[in-house]
C-alpha cells in the first residue's frame, strides 16, 4: 500500500469538493480547480475527508494511487492558500516591470520580452525590479510559468547572470587563463 496514497485528504472549512466518478471539482476562496483522474483508482468522500483507494496491485495502478492523492491534496491546498514561485534576476541592466497584468522583462536581448499571465496566474515584481513572484491556485501551472520565465535567460556559470529560482545555487566556473 502506498504510504502517501493511503493518507486521507482533509477538506478544510470553506472548501467544497464535488465528486462525479473520477472527475473531481474543488471550489475554494482562491478559485475553482477541476480534473479527471484515471478510473483505475477510486475516489470517495467521507464527511470532511477524501479517501483514494485502488483495486489492483499492478505497478501502474500503484503509481497512480499516490499520484492521485497528491494531486487532490494540491488542488485543496491551491484553492485555500495558493502556490507561489519566486524568481531572482541577476545581472547589470536586467530587470522586470509590470505592464497591466502582463510583465515586460529586459534580460540583455535587443528587445524587451513580454510575458502574458495565463488564466489564474498573477505576477508581482518587487525590490528594484529584481524579484518576480508567480502566484496561482494550480501548482502545475505556477511551476510551468516560472520555468518558462527562467528559460528566457537561465543563469550562466561564469558570471552568474540570468534568471534563477530564489535560493537556487549556480555552480561557478573559472574563466580563461592567460597563455604563458
Amino acid at each position: 500500500m502506498s504510504r502517501i496514497g493511503k493518507l486521507p485528504v482533509e477538506i478544510p472549512a470553506g472548501v467544497e469538493v464535488q465528486l462525479n466518478g473520477s472527475h473531481v471539482v474543488v471550489k475554494g476562496p482562491n478559485g475553482t480547480l477541476e480534473r479527471t483522474f484515471s478510473p483505475l483508482v477510486s475516489i470517495n468522500k467521507e464527511e470532511n475527508q477524501i479517501i483514494v483507494t485502488r483495486d489492483s496491485d499492478e505497478k501502474n495502478v500503484r503509481a497512480l494511487h499516490g499520484t492521485t492523492r497528491a494531486v487532490i491534496q494540491n488542488m485543496v491546498t491551491g484553492t485555500t492558500s495558493g502556490f507561489t514561485k519566486v524568481l531572482e534576476i541577476v545581472g547589470v541592466g536586467y530587470k522586470a516591470e509590470m505592464n497591466g497584468d502582463d510583465m515586460v522583462i529586459n534580460v540583455g536581448f535587443s528587445h524587451p520580452v513580454d510575458v502574458k499571465a495565463p488564466d489564474g496566474i498573477t505576477f508581482d515584481v518587487t525590490e528594484k525590479n529584481r524579484i518576480i513572484t508567480v502566484k496561482g491556485a494550480n501548482k502545475e501551472v505556477v511551476g510551468q510559468v516560472a520555468a518558462d520565465i527562467r528559460s528566457l535567460r537561465p543563469p550562466e556559470p561564469y558570471k552568474g547572470k540570468g534568471i534563477r529560482y530564489q535560493g537556487e545555487y549556480v555552480r561557478r566556473k573559472a574563466g580563461k587563463t592567460a597563455a604563458a
